[in-house]
């Protein structure tokens, strides 16, 4: 049996709250800003919802500065 994901429930909290907000982001900031922080517990990779927020990180590493 897989194992359940470690920050499901900060995703599934976010969903919530972008529909309930007509998917206005900064609204959730708080919220997003949860997810973010139980990624950072977890190595890369054990978490499937945080495959985002670790794509988000590389691409901003990547870019040069402004």
């Amino acid at each position: 049996m897989p194992q359940k994901d470690p920050c499901q429930k900060q995703a599934c909290a976010i969903q919530k709250c972008l529909q309930a907000n007509n998917y206005i982001e900064s609204k959730c900031q708080a919220v997003i800003e949860e997810l973010r922080k139980c990624c950072a517990r977890y190595p890369k990779g054990r978490s499937l919802v945080c495959s985002g927020f670790e794509k988000e990180e590389n691409q901003t590493l990547k870019s040069p500065a402004k």
